[in-house]
């Protein structure tokens, strides 16, 4: 008896035990599922004040979403726009570029959870082109061409910044030798100052036409990109170094990509016009 009563007894206190066990599950199952609740209703309330431009009311509530559900992407995503909207490009005070680092720091706590959110990868590569700090937007760049190959803007944005730095690289040797940044070095005369351009540009010239082909290929009346075509083969003609005759059929090709952006930008005005000159697609009063 005293063994059956002990095998009893012992059944008891296991199922109590599970029991317990069950009780506790259940409790931290609502209260999980309370806390996703909680993180939807603040993300909502903080797309409200997003929409309603209140972009610091936005940013407590996404935070008050995240902290509630750390696996909510969208509050991370909404999160980290918010501060992008409160960055102003090409102001440098403290405050400001904080808000710039914030919108990266968010829109890479997002890529930690899903690595292929192009719109977190071209978050950062816009906010580090607005900061200037082109290296890093251009990795970035090619990471969201790496996740959607079909989009012109990447490619045309990595020949922007290819050109930027081009340029610059070009304004700062020929300033040092008292020349400005058009002057012709590709004679003999200023062969030193021409190779050295040469070195530093051309893997970045011929980066930002092949990237702008790929542009014009997706859409072939991108007239932007048409006008950094003539910018990038300004810089070509620039490292035609001992060579006038490569260096004069460079900037024949720019001009020529001159009279294509003036073209396409003129057949897109006329496009938007109807019988008489009226535009179309205007939404009436």
């Amino acid at each position: 008896m005293r063994r059956s009563e002990q095998r009893v007894n012992g059944g008891r206190k296991t199922a109590g035990r599970a029991l317990a066990i069950c009780a506790l599950a259940g409790v931290m199952l609502v209260a999980a599922g309370c806390d996703k609740l909680r993180a939807r209703d603040q993300l909502n309330k903080g797309v409200q004040s997003y929409k309603n431009a209140r972009y610091e009311e936005a940013i407590d509530h996404f935070k008050n979403a995240v902290q509630q559900d750390p696996s909510l992407i969208n509050a991370r995503l909404y999160l980290a726009t918010a501060y992008a909207q409160q960055y102003i490009p090409g102001v440098d005070s403290p405050d400001n570029v904080k808000y710039g680092e914030q919108a990266i720091e968010e829109y890479k706590n997002v890529l930690q959870r899903d690595s292929k959110n192009v719109n977190s990868v071209k978050g950062i590569a816009y906010l580090y082109l607005q900061m200037k700090k082109f290296d890093d937007a251009k990795e970035y760049y090619k990471k969201a061409i790496e996740l959607d190959p079909n989009d012109p803007e990447a490619y045309y944005s990595v020949a922007v910044i290819d050109w930027t730095q081009s340029y610059k690289d070009s304004a700062d040797l020929k300033a040092a030798e008292g020349m400005k940044v058009d002057d012709d070095v590709t004679g003999k005369k200023n062969d030193k100052l021409c190779q050295q351009l040469k070195e530093k540009n051309e893997p970045r010239v011929n980066e930002g036409i092949d990237m702008l082909k790929k542009a014009l290929d997706l859409r072939p009346d991108y007239d932007d990109a048409m006008a950094y075509m003539n910018l990038l083969y300004r810089r070509k003609g620039d490292i035609a170094c001992g060579d006038s005759e490569a260096r004069q059929a460079d900037l024949k090709t720019a001009d020529e990509w001159v009279d294509k952006t003036m073209a396409t930008k003129k057949a897109k005005a006329e496009k938007q016009q109807g019988p008489g000159g009226i535009t179309l697609d205007q939404p009436t009063k």
